[in-house]
């Protein structure tokens, strides 16, 4: 195993200018298409299945079930609720399948999608989902609560700073080893979601045994009767519980980010995607199984985060040894997530610069020296390490995690809409999914869209916030419009001013790497601009076609 990654030779670099078929039937704007990934191809089948899973699977199955059932009211609700969690998950995937058969050479996920299917403003998707997406690309609240059940594991005292240190190293430490090598990373990955399906296969078949009436639990299948007993009618409640199952299974399109790294992307996916997805589904209702047959529904609905340690000492009774053992496992569930979000998102940055609304593309696009995206990693930590550092405890810091949620929900709504718009444009791939099941996952993003304005129990204060409990949907909202803006300023009105349009020209890397960059072009030097380039901003050389 090569430390260095291997630079493309002549004929993969060529190669890396000509869009695939599926690429060409689209629209010509946004970032050039790398038909050969600079990123190398380190990612098959078990990759997949595990960057999903990692992603999906961190602490929310061994903490939310108790939150799940005080909004529902009853045990079978609740069930139910999972099943229906599933299903918008489910919709969602398979909007991303079929968008990842049209691009098959483009990581990035969202950030391509979304490019395609809005080009028109010129520049203004790109710009505004750059801005979400590398500004708010923390991953601060992955990070903390793993320091939290590291300390938990090792008994030792939680403090603000000891969590925020621990934290900050155990980040230094994932960026670090993504930096250096990437199968490294995807081996570590790979390992640690085999290792989160054991756990919860474990949890799973204990609960079974449990179950059965073969552990000293005098009732296990108390909370099974009358299952739907206590189920109640509060919207807010019941809406909030959806609203809760919807973000566990959140994290199916982490793979999505990767396409360009995976050798038969499309097939690869349709296949894994799906088990993946499967898998934890399957996880899930047999730990919620295990939970609700050792410990009384009473308790679980006055647990909070703490289903999971309830389960344990009711089966393995309360001791130092039990509380640290658990611990432990949800730290490793953890930290593959964290591990499993920064291999992702750094995909994402990177496809944002590549579109060349971020400053300095080439450097962000880049692959040296490690044959990794150094750039996007560091930006990555740096900003998570700032929100890790920076805020106070209490409301700034909840504050600043909830922030990045509701622009998010945006471009998944829009993303999922501009499907019906990309169709039009594209070649029929393998893929296509049912109209029926494109509007249900509309449905689903409105819904997560909608939710967060519906005030809590407590009043418009009353949520984990001491000011008004949607203030978080408010700026999101508001970081988007000002996205608008400066559009509006950078690409219309200071070339009126100037005398001058931005157009796209393509910049191509060492190792293959291909990004766009946004120049000026004088209004009278427009015809000259138009003769030198093709429309994607290759430069054209007379007599021999695009110029490599």
């Amino acid at each position: 195993m090569s430390l260095f990654h291997r630079k493309p030779d002549e004929k993969e670099i060529e190669a890396s200018v000509t869009p695939s078929p599926d690429e060409s039937a689209a629209v010509k704007t946004g970032a050039p298409t790398e038909a050969v990934s600079p990123l190398g191809y380190n990612i098959g089948s078990l990759t997949v299945v595990c960057l999903t899973v990692s992603k999906i699977v961190g602490t929310g199955v061994f903490s939310t079930p108790g939150s799940i059932l005080k909004g529902s009211g009853s045990v079978g609700l609740s069930f139910i609720f999972w099943v229906i969690g599933f299903f918008f998950a489910g919709a969602s995937l398979s909007v991303y399948l079929e968008f990842s058969s049209y691009f098959p050479h483009r990581s990035g996920a969202d950030v391509v999608y979304l490019e395609k299917a809005y080009p028109k403003p010129k520049y203004l998707m790109p710009t505004a989902f750059a801005v979400q997406s590398v500004l708010l690309s923390f991953s601060s609240a992955n990070a903390i609560v793993l320091a939290k059940y590291l300390l938990a594991a090792a008994a030792v005292e939680t403090t603000t700073w000891r969590v925020r240190g621990l934290a900050v190293g155990m980040l230094t430490g994932i960026i670090c080893l993504c930096i250096i090598n990437t199968r490294l990373s995807l081996i570590l990955s790979n390992t640690i979601g085999i290792i989160k399906l054991i756990i919860l296969t474990f949890v799973g078949i204990t609960g079974l045994v449990v179950l059965s009436g073969r552990t000293h639990i005098a009732d296990p299948t108390a909370n099974f009767r009358n299952a739907f007993a206590g189920t109640t009618s509060n919207g807010n409640g019941l809406a909030t519980a959806l609203v809760k199952v919807n973000y566990a299974y959140y994290g199916y399109e982490n793979a999505f980010a990767v396409v360009s790294e995976i050798r038969n992307p499309v097939k690869t996916l349709k296949k894994c995607t799906p088990i993946a997805l499967g898998v934890v589904f399957v996880l899930y209702m047999l730990a919620n199984v295990a939970y609700f047959s050792a410990v009384p529904k009473e308790e679980i609905r006055k647990s909070g985060e703490m289903t999971a340690s309830l389960f344990f000492e009711a089966v393995f009774g309360h001791s130092p040894t039990i509380v640290s053992a658990l611990s432990t496992l949800v730290a490793i569930s953890a930290f593959g997530n964290l591990l499993a979000t920064v291999i992702g998102s750094s995909r994402v940055i990177r496809e944002c610069a590549r579109q060349g609304v971020i400053p300095f593309p080439k450097f962000w696009a880049s692959t040296k020296p490690f044959g990794t995206p150094l750039g996007p990693y560091l930006i990555k930590y740096v900003l998570t390490a700032i929100v890790i550092l920076a805020p106070p405890d209490g409301d700034a810091f909840n504050f600043v995690v909830d922030l990045q949620s509701y622009p998010s929900g945006v471009f998944s709504f829009l993303m999922t809409l501009g499907l019906f718009i990309v169709r039009p444009r594209v070649k029929p791939t393998q893929i296509r999914i049912w109209n029926v099941v494109l509007v249900f996952s509309l449905v689903v993003n409105a819904f997560v869209l909608v939710m967060p304005w519906v005030p809590p129990e407590g009043g418009i204060y009353g949520g984990d916030v001491s000011f008004f409990y949607a203030t978080y949907c408010v700026v999101g909202l508001a970081i988007i419009a000002i996205c608008g803006i400066w559009y509006w300023i950078w690409i219309k009105l200071l070339p009126r001013w100037g005398g001058y349009e931005v157009r796209q020209e393509v910049e191509v890397g060492e190792r293959g790497e291909r990004s766009a960059r946004l120049v000026k072009v004088k209004q009278g030097e427009m015809e000259k601009w138009e003769m030198e380039h093709d429309e994607v901003g290759n430069r054209i050389v007379v007599g021999e076609g695009v110029e490599k």
